[in-house]
């Protein structure tokens, strides 16, 4: 069954403790939380003194995405608001190689993020130090984007790469998922689904993640 991790940046911030309480009675696996600096990307979202409040929170894996410039300078503040997934985007990081111990050091799991015009074939010589793959299926930076198709073929070139190289990475989808292309996004190969838009602004979001989750 696939890893599901609804994106807290599409939660309703006037009452975080309702749509918390939500995700930890349904069947929900992971708490996404997106954060943006404004510089790597067009938008400001939190910190990590939010991420502490989340991890407070739950019991569920705390999945933190960094769309941020020189993720180094923060690493240990995420760890310490208790991160267990820390993700970098390569085209942040100048020594991906050296972001990576930093985060395993730390210990927490390390992944890395792409964003849509960067190949996948970048990866090559890093599959073996990392976690988690996060492939960005729109432009980082706001939710309520549609799904670029081309991110189908990506991650089977990059399920394939994993396969190859017998690596116990994970294939992390973000950006634009929902019921009707969650399924072709699983075929291609992928483990981890990040919904934002789809379970929060459902009508009935536990029956939407029971959904994600049955696929």
């Amino acid at each position: 069954m696939p890893i599901i991790a609804p994106s807290l940046l599409s939660a309703n911030f006037l009452n975080l403790q309702a749509d918390c309480d939500m995700l930890n009675a349904s069947e929900a696996d992971w708490y996404h939380l997106d954060v943006m600096d404004g510089r790597f990307v067009p938008n400001i979202s939190f910190g990590p003194m939010l991420v502490e409040f989340f991890r407070k929170a739950t019991t569920k894996v705390c999945d933190v995405h960094l769309m941020i410039l020189e993720p180094e300078k923060y690493a240990e503040q995420f760890k310490n608001a208790g991160a267990d997934y820390l993700t970098v985007h390569m085209e942040a990081c100048t020594h991906l190689h050296r972001n990576m111990q930093q985060i395993r050091s730390l210990g927490m799991k390390a992944g890395v993020a792409l964003n849509p015009h960067t190949p996948v074939s970048t990866l090559s010589d890093i599959l073996g130090d990392i976690d988690m793959v996060c492939l960005m299926s729109v432009n980082p930076g706001f939710g309520g984007q549609k799904f670029i198709l081309h991110t189908l073929e990506k991650i089977k070139q990059l399920r394939a790469m994993i396969n190859e190289k017998k690596a116990p990475v994970l294939i992390e989808i973000d950006g634009g998922v929902t019921l009707d292309n969650a399924p072709s996004i699983l075929a291609a190969g992928a483990d981890v689904l990040v919904a934002g838009n789809t379970v929060f602004k459902s009508a009935d979001p536990i029956k939407t993640i029971q959904q994600l989750k049955s696929l």
